[in-house]
């Protein structure tokens, strides 16, 4: 009989902890048991999973020991003090903030591009028992620079994002649908969540500003790009929070050491594993965020060749940021941890 595993989602009532829920319903996963853990808010409250209800435990309260796998997304800061105390029970942490990203004895794992470092890391009797989960925006854009890379080097990425409210939060969607309303109702525009208004408008700041003048959000694509990728790729990212509810979208301009055509990268990323090309040019001949929400494969649209450079290309690139952003790519690393048997 094969083993069975118990799992744990901490921060389970937010947007990210719910679409874990969701795929681990979806998918056919080994497991025995589920519990799901928030803060003390949600304690009592329940959540269905597969036609159970599943009471919410306080994660102050909740002992770790015995768990296999702990699926963490309740922010940085909470991330910081009880996903090592989670690991140093036995419990492997899959943890999607921030927090150890950058950390360089933590992996930062994209499944279809560098699953392979997990066997050293499983091999290593005194790991920290924590794999982190890259940013959002991050993970769409290195599934489609990865088979691009492996068939001519990357030099440079210029990356401009258009990432939607759900990124900051339920709170976040609330104020976009909120403030939208009061629009059309000539009411005062309330800002909570957003520096500006952002309903009918975009806003060029996601994150604290950092002191070289781009925000956190800015350089966790500069960082985790060369850790997960190439740290030889020079990368610049403008991050734009726009009044979309779900999906985030990129465009995205790629330097190459040598010659790339449009037809040899379509060719490629269309057998990709995860990436779905849609790129006619016509009307409707690509993909928005709408047609993404509630979808698992990052869509590439718009290939053309850069003509103001000797080897570029232009991409436009889109994804479900609360699925394959965050939830899908954690429950990847736990199906891969499981199918591979490294515990």
């Amino acid at each position: 009989m094969s083993k069975k595993y118990k799992l744990v989602v901490v921060g389970a009532t937010g947007n990210v902890g719910r679409e874990i829920i969701n795929i681990l319903e979806e998918r056919d996963l080994p497991i025995e048991s589920l519990a799901c853990v928030a803060s003390e808010r949600s304690e009592g409250k329940s959540i269905n999973f597969k036609g159970k209800n599943i009471i919410i435990k306080n994660l102050e309260k909740f002992n770790f020991k015995g768990y296999d796998i702990a699926l963490f997304s309740p922010g940085s800061k909470v991330s910081s003090n009880f996903a090592p105390k989670a690991a140093e029970s036995g419990c492997l942490v899959i943890d999607n903030t921030s927090f150890f990203r950058t950390q360089n004895d933590i992996p930062l794992i994209v499944p279809e591009i560098n699953s392979k470092i997990l066997e050293d890391f499983f091999k290593n009797k005194n790991r920290r028992n924590i794999i982190s989960n890259p940013n959002c925006s991050t993970i769409q854009m290195v599934v489609a620079l990865k088979p691009l890379h492996d068939l001519s080097i990357i030099k440079r990425v210029i990356v401009s994002t258009y990432q939607s409210v759900s990124g900051k939060g339920k709170g976040a969607m609330d104020e976009l649908f909120n403030q939208t309303r009061g629009i059309y109702a000539n009411k005062t525009i309330d800002k909570k969540h957003f520096t500006k208004q952002i309903a009918f408008n975009v806003i060029p700041h996601i994150d604290d500003f950092l002191e070289n003048g781009n925000t956190k959000e800015e350089q966790k694509m500069v960082d985790e790009t060369k850790k997960i990728l190439d740290q030889n790729i020079s990368v610049v990212a403008t991050c734009v929070r726009v009044p979309v509810f779900i999906g985030h979208s990129e465009s995205v301009n790629i330097e190459f050491n040598s010659e790339i055509t449009e037809e040899k990268a379509k060719s490629v990323l269309e057998n990709f594993n995860g990436i779905s090309v849609i790129d006619y040019r016509k009307d409707e001949g690509y993909v928005t965020p709408v047609e993404s929400a509630g979808e698992d494969k990052v869509y590439v649209s718009r290939i053309r060749k850069d003509e103001t450079i000797k080897n570029g290309l232009n991409l436009w690139i889109v994804s479900d940021n609360l699925r394959k952003g965050a939830a899908l790519n954690a429950v990847q690393i736990a199906e891969l941890i499981i199918n591979k048997k490294y515990i």
